[in-house]
Parts: structure tokens; sequence; C-alpha cells
């Protein structure tokens, strides 16, 4: 850049400037970009003629690209005293706040010139620059493009003109106009060709877009040589695991790697490494990739991409706190990283650290204007945190001619990252189509939820369920939960509820009671495999007892879409058994294989479906066959409201309290009543 800058300034010397021979070693030097000879060359010089104005002019632009350009300010600025009205001397004075990033220093003093000077081409080249560096695009493109008419061949204008498309495009990609930067870069290959510098940009924001396909297009044109080839491939690897497609992008980083023995590219084979590593964790050879990493250390000590990797692979494998180690030491040696400031920002949400995520998440903001992976954070995590209310409705009937429709009304409103509150209203009507026994609930109840520390929540819920038949009654209801992570890969929840049975009109009129306490325990693994199990523990108002215990090890298939498969198993027993009032056998056994499917149909519409099937027995009774499934659809309407419509079938025995097959289908819609949290303006002070 520099060597460009010193021929653009060398054409603003008259022709019969550059008739002196003498200078012509020196004028060389500052074309050749050589400005350290160059200044020793006309400080020389200007020794045996200290008057000479070209040889001013040449060392003070010597002086200035060779890294001290307030000492050419000052010499140009000793100049103009002696020359005030002098084009050249004007000019390299104004040029001289450029080569010192005094753009704003510069804009008047160009566009003076540029009004007394309306056809030097120097000048208008000069303002169009100055205008880029401030990153006044349009107003720049007018300018180069008036350069460019005084000027139709002149390199030094078209590739100023390339570079302000180039900042121009990437203003539009930051403000998420993507077409208008396409269009802005599609322009540069009228006048040249293939450039690299609009390929590359070309393809990251095909990979900002998705459109994976046209990235990799792109990264084909590309890869002209043999060092262009495994760029390509690098873009190629990402562009493949942007798609879905992780083990082609491991493939493809395999190729790029096997290409690397035959380069001499630091920077390039350090790229290389770091795709490969990616690749590997994206695929979950995750002692793989810790032993690539190890490898790397040993011959790149104390490197960022490092330490990046690192941070990546502890993301992945749940072990947040060295992700946060290396992030913070990433910031450390270089406080405007992105990857150090946002990947920060993800590694204390995944540990639960909530305000402290957003805080890294403006930072990266305030390095990185309108960066849309830093707004998309932040617009989770206020998805997370806003007022919301979400209706559920549902119709279900049973074998035993029983209906019932239920509706329920929750809101919630988070008043910090840690604490929120709640109320929620069911009501729930029963009929049996032959005895024709009615009855209907009503249960309305208010709820705190505080988070003690990072994954250690407390939540307590309290209210009354109204029962009405031909009386009615009231009891009041209580739940209470405390849910943490012992461990990496661990959930544990100890609850306590008490509730009343409404599953239907016999047993609402029953006013049985019900004290449920639990435990859930969820192990999971970096292998694909998982294990979850919940035990309970049920008195209830009648002096019969409940004992529960449910187990599932599952393995994850593909993650997109997600699928697993896994073996239940579930053990009921009873201490009294009233087979007439409802289901209660001394034991009760069942063991079933199931499947899951979730995935998207696009970006705003998702599906689910599980299937179980298997065995189950009640007491010394015959097995018997179960079935369930269940499917739904959820639709993002737009940011703020979302449905979600499902149907559920199962036979069994445990699924009711009265041991019938049943059906439901449902609706349910949720609404977030603002964009933003409450609390949010108190965030970033």
């Amino acid at each position: 850049m520099l060597r460009f800058l010193a021929i653009i300034g060398l054409t603003l010397i008259t022709s019969n400037l550059l008739a002196q021979e003498d200078m012509t070693p020196g004028f060389q030097l500052l074309e050749n970009g050589k400005f350290d000879k160059a200044e020793t060359f006309f400080e020389d010089y200007l020794e045996q003629d200290p008057q000479n104005k070209t040889a001013k002019l040449c060392y003070g632009r010597a002086v200035g690209l060779n890294g001290d350009p307030k000492k050419a300010t000052a010499l140009f600025g000793s100049l103009k005293d002696s020359y005030p009205n002098d084009y050249e001397v004007t000019i390299n004075y104004n040029e001289s706040f450029l080569w010192d990033k005094q753009y704003e220093k510069a804009k008047p003093l160009y566009k003076d010139l540029v009004t007394d000077y309306p056809d030097k081409f120097g000048a208008v080249l000069g303002y169009a620059n100055t205008l880029s560096n401030l990153k006044e695009y349009e107003e720049a493109l007018v300018w180069v493009n008036k350069a460019i008419q005084l000027s139709p061949e002149n390199p030094g204008a078209k590739v100023s003109k390339k570079y302000i498309r180039l900042g121009y495009a990437n203003e539009y990609t930051n403000a998420q106009k993507y077409k208008e930067a396409e269009h802005l870069l599609l322009q540069i290959f009228k006048d040249f060709p293939e450039d690299k510098d609009a390929l590359t940009n070309l393809a990251n924001l095909y990979l900002i877009t998705k459109e994976t396909d046209k990235a990799k297009a792109i990264y084909w044109r590309y890869a002209t040589n043999k060092k262009d080839s495994i760029t390509a491939r690098n873009g190629i690897a990402l562009a493949e695991h942007i798609a879905e497609n992780d083990r082609e992008a491991l493939k493809v980083s395999q190729r790029a790697m096997e290409r690397l023995n035959s380069v001499n590219d630091t920077e390039l084979i350090e790229r290389t490494n770091n795709r490969y590593v990616q690749a590997l964790i994206w695929n979950r050879q995750f002692n793989k990739a810790k032993k690539q990493i190890e490898l790397l250390e040993k011959s790149n000590p104390d490197r960022n991409w490092i330490r990046a990797l690192k941070a990546t692979l502890g993301m992945y494998t749940a072990n947040f706190k060295m992700s946060l180690t290396n992030y913070e030491e990433i910031l450390v040696k270089d406080s405007t990283s992105f990857d150090g400031n946002l990947g920060m920002a993800n590694a204390l949400f995944a540990s639960d650290r909530i305000k402290p995520a957003y805080n890294a998440a403006f930072q990266t903001l305030r390095i990185f204007k309108n960066q849309k992976d830093a707004q998309g954070f932040i617009e989770k995590l206020n998805g997370l945190h806003v007022p919301t209310v979400q209706d559920h409705a549902a119709y279900t009937f049973d074998n035993g001619n029983n209906v019932a429709f239920s509706n329920t009304i929750n809101g919630l409103v988070p008043w910090s990252t840690k604490f929120k509150t709640s109320v929620s209203y069911q009501y729930r009507n029963t009929e049996n189509t032959v005895t024709l026994n009615k009855a209907e609930s009503h249960v309305f109840s208010l709820g705190v939820d505080y988070k003690l520390m990072p994954n250690v929540n407390l939540s307590s819920h309290i209210g009354v369920n109204n029962s009405r038949f031909e009386e009615s009654y009231s009891q009041p209801v209580l739940n209470f939960k405390l849910a943490l992570k012992p461990y990496r890969l661990q959930n544990l929840e100890l609850g306590y509820q008490r509730e009343m049975q409404s599953f239907n009109a016999d047993l609402i009129e029953r006013e049985i009671v019900m004290d449920n306490y639990g435990l859930t325990y969820n192990l999971g693994t970096n292998i694909n495999l998982g294990w979850y199990t919940q035990l309970m523990h049920t008195r209830q108002s009648d002096d019969n007892i409940r004992n529960l215990l449910f187990t599932s090890l599952y393995y994850s298939v593909f993650r997109k879409p997600a699928f697993k498969v896994g073996l239940n198993y579930q053990y009921i027993t009873f201490k009294d058994q009233v087979p007439t009032i409802y289901f209660s056998p001394e034991v009760y056994r069942a063991g079933e294989v199931f499947a899951d499917l979730r995935g998207d149909f696009s970006d705003k519409t998702k599906y689910y479906l599980s299937v179980a099937t298997g065995l189950q027995r009640v007491e010394n009774d015959p097995q018997t066959p179960i079935f369930r499934a269940e499917a739904g659809i959820t639709h993002q309407f737009n940011k703020r409201l979302s449905g979600n419509l499902y149907g559920k079938y199962s036979n069994i025995a445990s699924a009711t309290a009265a041991g019938f097959e049943f059906t439901e289908v449902g609706l349910k819609v949720k609404w977030q009543l603002q964009e933003k949290p409450i609390f949010f303006a108190k965030l970033d002070n």
C-alpha cells in the first residue's frame, strides 16, 4: 500500500522535475517502495543543494512513507510558507495527513484543493481516497469516477475505486444489505477480472448469507495456483460446515493438509492447520483434535489461534472453564480480537453467567459495529429474558369414555438475569360420556425463580386448586424444585410437588391429594451416549404410596437433524391395590425401544417425531405390547410469536392414572411481549 502511495505521489511531480537525471535513482527508490534508502539519498542530495524544491518534496515523501508522517507534515508545512500557492507543495502537504491517518484534517484541505484545481487528477484522487478512509463511500465513488474521467487509463485511480468498492461493500454487509454488497463486489471484476480481493470478499459474503454453493463456486475460481487452491479448500471446508456437511468439510480440509508439503508460507500453513483441527472438532473427533492441538502448540507456542482452538474444543466438550481461560488469554494478547470477545460471550453464556455474557457481547459490538453474529447472540439472550405469555390448549380422550378439555395460560416476567416471577391459570373440564359424570378444576398459582449461583436455580410455585362437580372443594398446590449441574455434562433436579388427581371426573370427585418427592438425573457424554433417570416417591391422601423408577439410555445418531434412539425401562409399585378407582398394581414393569427425530422444514418451521414400542407387564398378567407416538410442528411467525401444533397417542398402562390408552391433540402459542428485557437498559452502562 505504501508503494502504491509512493507511485501516486510521484505522478504529482511534473515531468520537468523528473528530467533532473541526477535525482533519478532517488525517484526509482521511491517508486520501488525503498523509502529508507530514498530518505538517505535525498538527505544527502539536500546537503549539496539545500534549496532544491523537488529534492525537498521527495525527501518529505520518503520521510513520511518511511514511518514519520508528522515530520513530513512539518517539512511540507515549511515549504508551504515559502511556496504558499504551489500546487505540488500543497498536495504533498495534504497527503501527509493521509499517511498519519488524520483523515478529518485532510478532508477540508482536499475540499479546498479540488475547488481551486477541479481538473487536477492528483487532487481529485486524493480527495476520493480521503473520503474513502472516512468511510464516506458514496461520495468517494463520485470523486474517484471524476478522477478516472480526468485520466481514464490511470491504474492508480482504478485501484482506488476497487478499494472504495470493497470498503463500501463491507459497510453494506455489516448493515445486512447483502444484495447491495454483492452488486458492488461484482462491479470490481469489470476493471480487475478475477481479482483475488473481490473473490475473497464475495465468498465471505455468501458464507454470511449461507449461500454455500455460491461460496464454493467462488472459492474454486480463486484456486488458480497451488497456494490459492489450499486457501480455497480452507474456505470450502467452512462452507461445508455451514451447510451442515461436516464429514465433507473434514475431507476437504484433509486434502488441503496434503498439499502443504511443498508450500513455504507460514501464514497459510497455520490457517490450514487451524481449519483442519476445527473440522475434527465439528466431527466430534475430540481426542484426535486434542492431540493435534498439542502438536501444534509445541511448534507454535504462545499463539492466539492455538488458544482459540483449545477454547473451541472446550465449548464442544462442555469444558467451559478451559474455554474461558483461553479466551481470557487471547484478550490479554489482543483486546480487539473478534474470536476472543464473542467467544468469551458464548463461553460465559454456556457457563450460565448471563450478565457477563451480555457485557462481552456489548464489548464485541463496540469494536465491531453492527456485527451480525454479536447482534444475533444478544437477540438470543434477550429472547430468554423477555416477558412472555404462553397458552396451551389440549383435547384428550381415552378408551374409558373419558373426554377432557384443558387450557393453561402462563405469564413470565424476568426482572433480572437472576430473578423472575410467573403466574399461571389452568382450566380443565372432564366428562365420562357413559356415566355422564362431569367435573371441572381451576388451578391458579404464582411462582418465583431465582438463580442462587451459576447453574444452581431454585423455583417455587404456590397456588390453589378449586375443583367443582356436584359439590366443590379447594386445596393448596405447591411445587418446589432445585436444579443444578454438579459436574460437566450432568444435570440434577430435586423437587417436591403437591397436586390434585384430576385426570377424569371420578378422580376429581374423590379429592385425592398427591405429595410427590422426585429426583431426576441426566448424564451426557462426548461419545453421543446419554443416560436419564427419574425417581419419584408419592404419598397420597387416601394412604396409598407409589414408587416410580424410569430410566433411559440413549444414543445420538445424528445432530442435524437431531436423531437419537434408546432403551427405556419403567418400574412402578403401589402399596395398596384399588384397581376399580385408579391404576395401582403391586408391581408394574415396562421396557421399550424408542426413536426421536427433530429437524427443520425451513428457517421458521421445525418438526419433531417420537415413537416408542415395547412390552409391559402388570403384576403376573401376561405381557402386552406398548406403542407410543408424538408428533408436532412448530412455526415461528415472527421474532416474538410462535406456535406449536401437536398430537400424541399412548397405550402404556402407566400413562394415565386410570390405566387407559389415550389420545391428545393440542396447540401451544408463545408470545414475547417485548423485544428486549425489562432490565436491558441497565446492562450496557
